[in-house]
């Protein structure tokens, strides 16, 4: 089931994306959202296939995370990652990623997500996948949407297959430090407007 993006006004916050369980908005760069992204990233289970589960500083979510997801495109006008919230009750449940690869062509779209522990299994990635799939697709100019995971990742690659996204190969990403399952490389994935439109 495809869920549609729907853009919003909400008093205080722009809302870039609304679905049936989820609010995405751009991120402003507050204490807040600093304290919300700590914990996201020290979750060993969480950064598991990111980072092998390692501690992330407090200087490191100032000085790097937070001016990654802060990132205007202009062939967007807007920001190429989003908080997630919980619509019923607000709570920050991690991020969206639906990046151009270049930052002036919206052509190709790189997308990912990073949830909390106590989101997952409940379809939230899945959902709002979907969402930035459609709206990258009707509203965007997007041609093309690709996402890249550990092999070894099998929960991404099931999302990924469930929002229609197609394997592609088998490769071995520029890990900084190896980790546990890195030995097994990397998976792409993508899909194409053309695709998309032939499944509606």
């Amino acid at each position: 089931m495809a869920y549609p993006a729907v853009r919003v006004k909400i008093v205080g916050m722009y809302v870039f994306l609304e679905t049936e369980r989820l609010v995405l908005h751009p991120f402003t760069g507050t204490e807040a959202e600093a304290d919300d992204l700590f914990a996201l990233e020290n979750d060993p289970d969480v950064m598991r296939f990111i980072n092998g589960g390692r501690s992330v500083s407090r200087e490191t979510i100032r000085r790097q995370i937070l001016p990654r997801l802060l990132h205007d495109y202009p062939c967007f006008g807007t920001r190429g990652y989003w908080a997630a919230e919980e619509k019923s009750t607000g709570m920050f449940l991690g991020w969206f990623e639906f990046r151009p690869l270049d930052d002036y062509s919206p052509a190709v779209v790189e997308l990912g997500y990073r949830l909390a522990g106590t989101a997952w299994g409940k379809g939230f990635a899945t959902e709002g996948s979907h969402a930035l799939i459609h709206k990258g697709f009707t509203d965007l100019g997007v041609d093309r949407v690709t996402a890249n995971t550990m092999a070894v990742n099998t929960r991404s690659c099931r999302v990924l297959e469930k929002v229609g996204l197609s394997f592609v190969r088998n490769f071995t990403g520029d890990w900084p430090e190896a980790i546990e399952g890195s030995e097994h490389g990397d998976v792409e994935y993508h899909l194409t407007r053309a695709d998309w439109e032939q499944r509606r």
